[in-house]
């Protein structure tokens, strides 16, 4: 596809599909290929690892997906003395991100824009790069640590720091009003504009054939802090004594995985639960479209990209009202609950078994298509880059 009059577009991200997990940052990896659609897209991470080459790094860098790509593997800090150790944690993870921004600039990438994603750290790249060399940047941040119900933005430093940063930014990216909203709160000042997560429509399709017995599927990283798959398991195992014309898809993996197959166990849902591990891709996106439903309990969210996919398989969605799921879950795609009600969740289990029919598949697929697809993304952050560019 040849573009025309591409812009150079630097990603730095906190978070990013590394070695240890394929799971982090998935989002910013699509929002890059969504950018690289219509421009010149180079991305830079830095990851510490304990590296058993004896170098202090490893540079893997790939052009498979439509951009430029350098993920840093650095030595991991192993010490560990307070109010030291953080520091040097610090300045080797900015030390190694301007190693990939050099060797990109050495083989004559010059970026137009940064487009920095995750606070805080990478913010004084982005700043600096600023100031030194007139390259406006922007932010895209989806972190719920500003959310009152994490409540874990804290420190005086940091809060200084995000505060420069996002004042010094040309146009501040979330993917909810909600976020948006948590961040104003904490005097974090800046043009805010909404941008959606991207979804692979071509991938995650209707699927005409569904299991025989009705199906609720359960997509997350296994956290039940914020996921309260717990409070999930325990409103199945009520829902199973009063009717048992349902089955539960559990897909991923995370640190509570092996907690809720125990409760599951405990519960005696053997034969209601099944636990599939991680999928990815075409199986991924198979398993999901043969069931009914989306099924999710969380006692927070930010908007989990999950949701957008199941729209796109024609699947309507469970789920609480937290962060900004509301804002896509209308009465016309799914049923919202408050967060940790048991009781109204069971209720709303039992209505949509009983009527999942009422939601249609083509008018969720097609909300997918028109907020999420690649080229709807693609569009939403060439004009985002040109208002950056006019602002600069």
């Amino acid at each position: 596809m040849v573009k025309s009059n591409p812009r150079r577009i630097l990603f730095l991200s906190r978070w990013y599909p590394n070695r240890l997990d394929p799971m982090p940052g998935l989002f910013v990896k699509k929002h890059a290929e969504a950018a690289a659609v219509k421009n010149d897209v180079a991305l830079v991470h830095a990851f510490p690892l304990d590296l058993e080459s004896g170098k202090p790094f490893i540079i893997d860098r790939n052009k498979e997906d439509g951009f430029d790509r350098i993920v840093i593997y650095y030595k991991a800090v192993q010490c560990n003395i307070p109010g030291i150790t953080g520091l040097i944690k610090g300045w080797r993870y900015l030390r190694y991100t301007c190693k990939g921004i050099n060797i990109l600039r050495k083989d004559g990438f010059k970026a137009d824009i940064v487009h920095l994603n995750i606070l805080t750290r990478l913010g004084l790249i982005a700043f600096w790069m600023k100031i030194r060399y007139g390259i406006p940047y922007i932010i895209t941040e989806h972190w719920s640590r500003y959310l009152p119900i994490t409540n874990t933005y804290h420190g005086l430093v940091r809060k200084a720091f995000t505060k420069l940063i996002v004042r010094n930014a040309s146009i501040t990216t979330v993917v909810t009003h909600n976020l948006r909203k948590a961040m104003q709160a904490h005097g974090l000042k800046s043009n805010y504009k909404i941008i959606h997560n991207v979804v692979d429509t071509d991938l995650f399709q209707i699927n005409e054939k569904k299991e025989d017995t009705f199906t609720f599927v359960h997509v997350s990283c296994f956290e039940d802090r914020s996921k309260n798959i717990s409070g999930m398991l325990e409103t199945i195992a009520a829902l199973s004594r009063q009717r048992q014309d349902f089955r539960i898809m559990m897909i991923g993996e995370g640190e509570d995985l092996d907690a809720m197959k125990s409760k599951a166990k405990d519960l005696k849902l053997d034969q209601i639960v099944r636990f599939y591990g991680l999928l990815e891709n075409k199986k991924l996106s198979q398993t999901m479209s043969s069931g009914h439903c989306l099924l999710m309990f969380s006692n927070y969210e930010n908007i989990p990209v999950v949701i957008n996919e199941s729209f796109s398989c024609g699947l309507a969605v469970i789920a609480t009202e937290v962060g900004g799921i509301p804002e896509h879950v209308a009465p016309d795609k799914g049923i919202l609950v408050k967060a940790g009600d048991k009781k109204a969740l069971n209720d709303a289990m039992s209505r949509m078994i009983d009527h999942w029919s009422d939601f249609k598949p083509e008018k969720l697929r097609e909300y997918a298509l028109k907020n999420s697809s690649m080229q709807a993304v693609a569009e939403s952050l060439d004009q985002i880059y040109t208002e950056a560019l006019n602002r600069k």
